[in-house]
């Protein structure tokens, strides 16, 4: 028989901004066992008593703060160079035989002018390729015989070098996009590797997503 603690976990994890909410203490914890009690209800199959669901709701918001601060201010506060790039855009193609071809002509280019930034995404479908925008041209020529799925303009970009042990805890990401995602910010493309990650946004978006991004480094520091 599935418990109670379980059952709420589950759902309350699957809803990253009432996790968050939860944990920062602005929830109406006897609303929100109101609200869960039905699907509560459903998956232990038996009567639930809401008092049940708020204990269960006290004891995993606890839990929750303890987790945050040990594992998140381990990495957040020792995150490294920040970079900020403008005049971006953003091309994307579906996938092709001779799309790597391309790629490699392009790639030429960026060669010969080193001040330039490019980068390639592939998908199973498609290929995204943020790229300085002085590259526009040469790129929607190079593809030409390709075809364009997407195309942005007035972009930017910053990239977060992370401490190489960021890939021991989960939700690192998260705790960064959903500073983002709170305030609105839109993400035009994610481009990561292994100990950084690049967040490319609208132009409009740059100042916003900068200020964030390094308040959310200065408050795990503290």
């Amino acid at each position: 028989m599935t418990s109670i603690p379980v059952v709420v976990e589950t759902i309350v994890r699957k809803q990253p901004f009432l996790e968050y909410a939860l944990l920062e203490g602005i929830v109406n914890l006897s609303a929100l066992a109101r609200w869960l009690r039905p699907e509560v209800e459903r998956q232990v199959e038996r009567p639930v008593n809401e008092g049940a669901i708020m204990m269960a709701l006290k004891r995993m918001g606890s839990r929750l703060e303890l987790l945050s601060n040990m594992r998140f201010r381990r990495v957040i506060g020792h995150l490294g160079d920040v970079v900020v790039r403008s005049n971006l855009a953003d091309l994307t193609y579906r996938n092709s035989p001779s799309l790597f071809r391309c790629q490699a002509r392009l790639l030429e280019h960026v060669h010969e002018s080193k001040e330039a930034f490019c980068t390639f995404s592939q998908g199973v479908g498609e290929t995204a390729i943020v790229l300085s925008h002085s590259l526009v041209a040469a790129a929607e020529e190079i593809f030409g015989s390709e075809r364009q799925v997407a195309k942005s303009e007035s972009l930017s970009s910053i990239t977060l070098k992370l401490p190489a042990e960021n890939s021991l805890y989960p939700g690192v990401y998260y705790y960064i996009f959903k500073e983002l995602a709170w305030d609105n910010i839109n993400m035009v493309e994610l481009i990561s590797t292994t100990n950084e990650f690049t967040v490319v946004v609208h132009d409009d978006d740059i100042h916003r997503a900068f200020s964030i991004l390094m308040d959310v480094k200065r408050g795990a520091a503290l």
